[in-house]
């Protein structure tokens, strides 16, 4: 048996060897090929069916590098869980391109899951200036917007007209609207997407915001919550719960719940990203015709919006980062970009699509959403911003249910995050 034991440790080493040159060759080889070769593009589930076709594209004209897509759940949290988990492997990553929410590349970058791009190699002056402060961390670029969001208030244009009111501009407004108008017309007053997750979270930063006040600063470093404004953006969530202009049902929504209940002609107003605007106009929506969308209302005039959308980011561990450079180039010039918004109803990235006429005839919103994007902040940044998420979702929604007052859980969350940032 000495013999087997000798010759198995002798195929061990010749294997080991073996397995380092074809390494050292494919390394050779990625070389070589400039870096180029096949990819897999890791995406949230993708509800319009839009980005396929897209790839096919690319396929068609780049056959030594074609793209593989790969669609994780629709949920962000467990998206952003799959893609965690697999940049935690290593080498043995399967994913070398990420389609991660803009609110990720601090974390992720921070985790060295993603490598800093050259600034030079994408057309980042074409886009709207705000969304490009979300792909960078401590100075430097770690990925390049694709899409971009922020959130609207949609309202129903056919009641505000009968009503002989505007859409609301701040929150007296909407709350006086919503307590006073929806009833008259069988209708329930405003919902956001209130169930704990990271729509929470956005609801939440736009409202403490659109007061005046901060979340974190310094990337995370200091605890900024705890403020009149973070007391006021809270309370003015926590009231319309106590009031009942937020049905308690709202403390269920995410985004699609929120959409339908907004589709199906039950809200007269609704926070949300401009999806919903889309699909609420749709032939076969039962307010086809009747929906408006405004800035969103803060204390004294329009609040602030947060910035929505996501981000292409490169694995630390990409086969073949010189096909994974390209293929953002590609996603993010003109003509894809364009197709984003017209296959996918997702707002792009580049300024210029914002001022096409023909865009604007078939997307009416787009001047509007111009306008929020250009004055919407980013979620906090930090390299634990799931924990930072988590306390913000946990904390508020309990203020929603009654549970703290608004002043008590604002000094709660404050705790919860200076503990999070040590």
């Amino acid at each position: 048996m000495r013999w087997m034991r000798a010759a198995g440790r002798g195929l061990l080493v010749l294997l080991v060897v073996l397995t380092g040159y074809a390494a050292s060759g494919a390394r050779a080889q990625d070389a070589a090929d400039g870096g180029r070769g096949p990819l897999t593009l890791a995406t949230a589930g993708d509800l319009t069916g839009y980005l396929g076709p897209l790839l096919e594209g690319w396929n068609r004209t780049h056959p030594g590098e074609r793209v593989t897509l790969v669609e994780l759940p629709d949920s962000a949290d467990e998206t952003r869980a799959q893609m965690a988990t697999d940049l935690r492997s290593g080498d043995r990553s399967r994913f070398d391109v990420l389609n991660i929410d803009v609110n990720w590349t601090s974390e992720f970058a921070a985790a060295g899951w993603i490598r800093p791009l050259p600034p030079d190699r994408f057309p980042l002056r074409t886009f709207l200036p705000p969304v490009v402060d979300t792909a960078t961390y401590d100075g430097r670029l770690y990925a390049v917007p694709y899409v971009t969001n922020a959130g609207l208030l949609l309202y129903r244009k056919d009641v505000l007209e009968a009503e002989g009111v505007p859409p609301p501009r701040t929150w007296a407004e909407l709350e006086r609207y919503a307590r006073t108008l929806a009833p008259r017309h069988g209708l329930d007053g405003y919902a956001g997407q209130f169930l704990p997750y990271e729509g929470l979270t956005v609801n939440v930063a736009e409202a403490v915001y659109s007061a005046g006040g901060t979340i974190l600063g310094d990337e995370g470093a200091r605890v900024t919550v705890d403020s009149a404004a973070a007391r006021e953006g809270v309370g003015f969530l926590a009231r319309g719960v106590r009031e009942g202009w937020i049905p308690e049902e709202a403390l269920t929504y995410k985004e699609e719940e929120s959409k339908q209940a907004f589709q199906d002609g039950r809200l007269l107003f609704l926070r949300n990203w401009p999806y919903a605007y889309v699909a609420a106009s749709a032939e076969g929506s039962r307010v086809a015709g009747k929906v408006g969308a405004v800035p969103l209302p803060g204390p004294d005039g329009p609040g602030t919006s947060v910035l929505g959308g996501s981000n292409l980011a490169v694995s630390t561990h990409a086969r073949h980062p010189d096909s994974a450079a390209r293929l953002i180039a590609y996603l993010t010039g003109e003509r894809v970009q364009r197709q984003v918004l017209t296959r996918g109803a997702l707002p792009p990235v580049r300024a210029e699509l914002y001022e096409d006429p023909a865009l604007i005839r078939s997307f009416p919103y787009l001047p509007t959403l111009r306008a929020s994007v250009l004055a919407a902040a980013p979620r906090p940044k930090s390299p634990r911003y799931d924990q930072v998420s988590l306390a913000v979702q946990a904390v508020v929604h309990d203020a929603m249910n009654g549970r703290q007052t608004p002043e008590d859980a604002v000094r709660r969350l404050a705790r919860e995050l200076a503990a999070v940032s040590r």
